[in-house]
């Protein structure tokens, strides 16, 4: 859903993603009527305004697309805006929207892992969402990810992508000096999976594994916490009973051919790229542990929202934007092309394709179909930080008492997202917490001791 799209157009269905100009269904119709001098810009940043705070208005009055629609064929566009004129102060509301000021810094670098998970911090460059939004964003493609952690603390990069978890330990002071980090939004949901090398296609059944070498993508991750849940919910130890190594995610491929590791837990494109050069097979995905699970997140530190509040601000809608028109099926080729050169992900467009799109080769001559393989939804969920913090106590990362829903509340931005997303039209969820399962065992994020308590297998005290 994009803030351009013009809510008084009774054809226009608001549910869809529109482009900067406002004049287009999506970037793609943008592009390609910029190409042939067909495409005008907006008259004024003033109009802009107008528009995004007049669609939030129509959105709320009207909910359902086909309500709105049926209205304004019955009194026309003119006396639409000129009721809700009455109703609602909109040159008001336009005024302080805008006068939210300008971004304090708009040439901004933004450091990335080349994995799908950061599809929507890595295709708002080449698709135009950062532009939309006044920014020159760099994105910086980075060999791992304690490189991601320690050039945005040395402030190298003005924001990054990181793994969920990774925010919550650097501001905890887990691998690192504590300094405050900030998740505003998540990247991706699912998108995970779990690859055997070819040799162990008769040796599926997780009790057979002792021994076997698995790589992660670092400590900090949902990999680490998804694959030692699995794990240890077929029995085995993962700290005595397998071996877990870290390594970054372009690398892993190359190990899992040179028999350094027998598998690993890893995004999806790395697991597809295995599967492509004929080294591995996809054991199980990873929203088969945990349908919804959060993976990547776009993360910032509390001194950068603090210095640069309307940057950052602006980083988040475009953000919030991209991972809307990214979760829209429609859009995934495209994407897909976007993402794929050497620059960014530096892929096959086919082993993109076949992630974002989810039907793909299971590399035992199967070719099967999951449209929800990778998933994208902006929301940090408050409940989702309870969880890793569980895991992180679990497996001995944390020592002593942990205050859970401060902690979560503290890094994962929920309040502040859902007014971006408000802002911009969109539904957010009315709270922050939910309940979910992971191996079919229910997560109550406010009963998180209940929980850890539940647990056979865990790091001894």
């Amino acid at each position: 859903m994009s803030m351009s799209d013009d809510p008084f157009d009774a054809e226009r269905d608001l549910s869809r993603s529109g482009c900067g100009c406002g004049l287009h269904r999506s970037p793609a119709e943008h592009d390609h009527a910029a190409r042939t001098l067909r495409c005008e810009p907006v008259v004024s940043e003033e109009k802009r305004y107008e528009g995004i705070v007049a669609s939030a208005v129509m959105r709320a009055v009207f909910p359902q697309d086909v309500a709105r629609r049926a209205f304004l064929k019955s009194v026309g566009a003119a006396t639409a805006l000129a009721a809700l004129s009455q109703f609602f102060p909109l040159k008001t509301a336009t005024e302080a929207f805008a006068d939210a000021g300008p971004p304090e810094k708009k040439d901004l670098k933004i450091g990335f892992i080349p994995i799908t998970c950061a599809t929507p911090i890595i295709m708002a460059a080449p698709l135009g969402f950062y532009a939309r939004q006044g920014l020159n964003v760099e994105v910086v493609k980075t060999a791992g990810w304690a490189v991601i952690r320690d050039k945005t603390i040395n402030k190298e990069y003005d924001a990054a992508h990181m793994l969920a978890p990774m925010p919550i330990a650097i501001s905890l002071g887990l691998g690192a000096n504590a300094i405050p980090f900030t998740v505003p939004a998540i990247e991706n949901i699912n998108g995970q999976g779990i690859t055997l090398a070819m040799k162990h296609k008769d040796r599926r059944a997780p009790k057979d594994w002792k021994g076997m070498k698995f790589a992660i993508p670092f400590d900090y991750s949902m990999h680490n916490y998804l694959l030692r849940y699995y794990l240890a919910e077929h029995g085995l130890d993962p700290d005595t009973d397998v071996q877990l190594r870290s390594v970054p995610p372009p690398e892993m491929v190359a190990n899992l051919r040179a028999d350094n590791i027998d598998g690993f837990l890893a995004p999806d494109n790395i697991c597809q790229r295995a599967i492509y050069d004929g080294v591995g097979f996809l054991h199980i995905l990873s929203k088969e542990i945990w349908d919804g699970h959060p993976c990547c997140s776009f993360a910032a530190s509390r001194e950068f929202i603090t210095t640069a509040p309307n940057s950052f601000a602006a980083l988040t809608r475009a953000i919030v934007d991209a991972t809307g028109y990214a979760a829209k099926a429609e859009n995934r080729k495209q994407i897909a092309e976007a993402i794929a050169p050497a620059n960014y992900i530096n892929a096959p467009v086919t082993v993109l394709e076949q992630v974002l799109t989810g039907t793909y080769a299971d590399g035992l001559g199967g070719v099967k179909t999951d449209p929800k393989r990778v998933d994208f939804d902006p929301f940090p969920w408050q409940s989702f930080a309870v969880w890793m913090l569980t895991q992180m106590k679990r497996w001995g990362q944390i020592k002593g008492d942990v205050d859970y829903r401060a902690v979560a509340e503290q890094v994962y931005l929920a309040t502040d997202t859902k007014k971006v997303m408000a802002e911009m039209g969109l539904t957010p969820p009315p709270t922050a917490y939910k309940s979910f399962s992971v191996m079919g065992k229910s997560f109550d994020p406010a009963k998180p001791d209940d929980y850890l308590a539940s647990f056979k297998i865990r790091k001894s005290s």
